[in-house]
């Protein structure tokens, strides 16, 4: 007898009952904090006032009048908001019962849903060796449920040369027209040369990097004599973790990586949600929307960190 695969409608219900229901109560509607990223219109200029956010305040105008003089805008009531998927065989892995895959699956699953319930668009660009699908931005339980039956039918990607995030931010810098709120859901594990194509990405929309991982990745136990696959090329070495040069060696490298990677979102000026593999996926969501509203109160505040990270 065949293990019965739970169908996506059958996935989405689960969750909207497990976890977007009980979102709904811890966060209390506000969901204007938690999915910032709305287009806005230039509509006037004014003098500033107390209490007006400094970064409004139109520096060229104030410098010919002597005068702070603040940009007023028109904000729009939607969102846009696009899912940049980066499913390479990478995220293939879990050192326990779930892998990064699902994590990613289900975290894309509740955002969707949570912005199409409440009038929302959204839309992904999928990357398994290279830029293959595109959904456009629609809203509507029929559009997440679309999503999602793609991102499970996807075939195995064959292992074959790296991951490059370059061409999938390159590529969604091209498709993604409006300004929008963009979710970069990767491991970025990748060839080098993403980081500028990601910044450029930053500078037209507002972007968050959900950044999977797995806790083996950053730090390698005493496990004995084991085979290692490298998850992209298939590449496999034989490896004694009991040896302790190699498990310090391991974890250098993994900071190195890690700092890399801090810097990468700092200087793109970008927040970042960091998702374990056997994170709650409620408590991660809930972690976040506490810190876009701590990002908020300091930007009203003049004084935002140019980064926040969600772990």
């Amino acid at each position: 007898m065949s293990e019965w695969t739970p169908t996506p409608d059958a996935i989405l219900r689960r969750l909207e009952w497990t976890v977007i229901r009980r979102l709904d109560g811890l966060l209390h509607g506000d969901y204007r904090t938690l999915f910032r990223g709305f287009g806005v219109d230039l509509a006037d200029l004014r003098e500033y006032e107390y209490h007006d956010d400094v970064r409004h305040i139109d520096w060229n105008v104030t410098a010919r009048l002597q005068t702070p003089y603040v940009r007023v805008y028109n904000e729009e009531r939607d969102i846009t908001a696009w899912f940049v998927l980066d499913l390479s065989p990478s995220i293939d892995f879990g050192s326990q019962t779930v892998n990064k895959r699902a994590v990613a699956t289900q975290l894309v699953t509740v955002l969707a849903r949570m912005l199409t319930r409440h009038g929302n668009r959204v839309g992904a660009l999928f990357y398994g060796d290279t830029v293959d699908t595109m959904i456009p931005a629609r809203s509507g339980r029929r559009q997440v449920l679309h999503i999602l039956h793609k991102m499970l039918g996807r075939p195995e990607v064959a292992q074959s040369d790296a991951t490059r995030l370059d061409e999938l931010f390159r590529t969604a810098y091209q498709v993604i027209a409006r300004r929008s709120l963009v979710f970069v859901v990767s491991d970025f594990i990748s060839r080098p040369g993403w980081a500028k194509p990601l910044a450029q990405l930053a500078q037209r929309h507002e972007v968050i990097a959900v950044r999977l991982y797995d806790n083996l990745e950053m730090d390698l136990p005493d496990l004995g004599l084991v085979v290692i696959q490298d998850s992209e090329t298939g590449e496999q070495m034989h490896v004694d973790t009991g040896d302790r040069a190699f498990r310090r060696r391991f974890a250098a490298a993994a900071a190195k990586r890690e700092a890399e990677l801090r810097t990468a979102f700092r200087n793109a000026g970008i927040d970042a949600l960091e998702l374990a593999t056997d994170d709650d996926l409620m408590d991660a969501i809930l972690r976040f929307a506490d810190l876009r509203k701590r990002r908020s109160r300091l930007a009203a505040g003049g004084a935002l960190p140019p980064h926040l990270e969600y772990r």
